[in-house]
């Protein structure tokens, strides 16, 4: 629980139709990028009579979902929303005014809008109106719904995720590349979570010439995963992007025979006709900070969140330039021996200060293997 109880205009209620909210965004997550994930709950007399989550990038926002069926009952009413309502036109009305209109007496806001758009214009809009607004109620919690968003909004750069997968003793395949399969089908099929919550999967070349992967969403392991018929009718395929700095890829690649979105990311030209959905860019050749360059250029294009899944060379380049925010880890219960190929690959260290501490922020079991979620101090 954060600090908001001790706030005196915060009441038990607040706290419960705001973690209301909160439960309903989640129901948004792989669906609105590259918009936040909002709920909205209207509590009228000590009912809900209206409540809503932004489905889909271009489509009603949580609120005007409250609204709509709150209908009548919210004039006077209360409205919990985990996010600022939006004050500006884009491809849909404010909602700050949609709130006005309905005639609303109190806002209950979990935290300010980042995006330059809003960052307290909604906030003011309602006050104006002599609307109550009650903002920092699960503050920590309704920000934790949208890390990449703010991230984003914040730095200009998405929200990175590493996905490694290794034996005990740290090896991610046999001396001869033989890696299928290092985990069981429990954490390969949680693995396609983690890319149907993420705008983009980058990975590198030399992955691609050895694997030969498609990088997408499988329908089929997605759902076996629980995820409902409605889930994955709402599905966004996530961008798959691949660093090939050289431009030595070509369309005979899996990942260019199935018609999603494919970035391909290079220092040069390609000498080669890609299909249509498959777009090209080029990063300086100057820049050794190229990776941090690619990230910049993927949150231009409103990417969020992105999940790496790339050998030990490319993996290890994100870790050294410090551009990861979680490693996931799944460990598998085997050992491989000193010849297998290693997780990741950074330069040397030679005092035992340079050495990174990693904090362990869930575990969980998948099959015989473990899930770890791991972020630098």
């Amino acid at each position: 629980m954060t600090q908001d109880l001790a706030t005196p205009h915060v009441s038990s209620v607040d706290i419960e139709m705001m973690q209301r909210a909160i439960r309903l965004a989640r129901k948004g997550r792989y669906s609105t990028r590259p918009n936040p994930k909002v709920g909205c709950v209207i509590v009228a007399n000590g009912h809900v009579v209206g409540e809503g989550y932004h489905i889909k990038a271009g489509g009603p926002h949580a609120e005007v979902h409250a609204l709509a069926q709150a209908a009548d009952k919210a004039q006077g009413a209360c409205a919990y929303v985990t996010l600022e309502p939006c004050s500006h036109f884009g491809r849909t009305p404010p909602c700050a005014q949609a709130l006005i209109d309905a005639k609303v007496s109190k806002v209950v806001v979990a935290m300010v809008d980042p995006n330059p758009q809003v960052a307290g214009k909604g906030i003011a809009m309602l006050q104006q109106a002599g609307i109550e607004v009650v903002t920092g109620v699960l503050q920590t919690q309704a920000r934790a719904l949208n890390p990449g968003f703010f991230k984003r909004m914040e730095t200009g750069l998405p929200y990175v995720r590493v996905k490694l997968a290794a034996t005990l003793d740290g090896k991610t395949a046999l001396a001869n590349g033989e890696s299928k399969w290092i985990t069981g089908p429990q954490a390969r099929t949680d693995v396609q979570d983690w890319r149907a919550l993420s705008c983009a999967v980058i990975t590198g070349r030399g992955t691609v010439q050895r694997d030969n992967p498609s990088l997408t969403v499988r329908p089929q392991q997605w759902a076996a995963y629980g995820r409902d018929l409605q889930q994955l009718s709402q599905l966004q395929a996530p961008l798959r992007v691949v660093l090939d700095r050289q431009a030595k890829l070509t369309p005979s690649i899996q990942m260019a025979q199935d018609k999603q979105p494919l970035l391909l990311v290079s220092q040069q030209d390609y000498r080669c006709q890609w299909p249509d959905w498959v777009k090209t860019e080029q990063l300086s050749q100057s820049d050794p900070d190229d990776l941090k360059q690619l990230l910049e250029l993927l949150a231009k294009q409103g990417i969020n969140e992105v999940l790496v899944e790339a050998g030990a060379t490319l993996a290890g380049a994100f870790v050294q330039q410090q551009l990861v925010d979680e490693l996931i880890l799944y460990q598998a219960p085997k050992l491989i021996g000193n010849d297998g190929r290693d997780l990741l690959k950074h330069d040397a260290l030679s005092r035992m200060e340079q050495v990174s501490l990693l904090t362990c922020i869930e575990s969980r079991q998948f099959g015989v293997d473990t899930r770890l979620i791991l972020k630098r101090d």
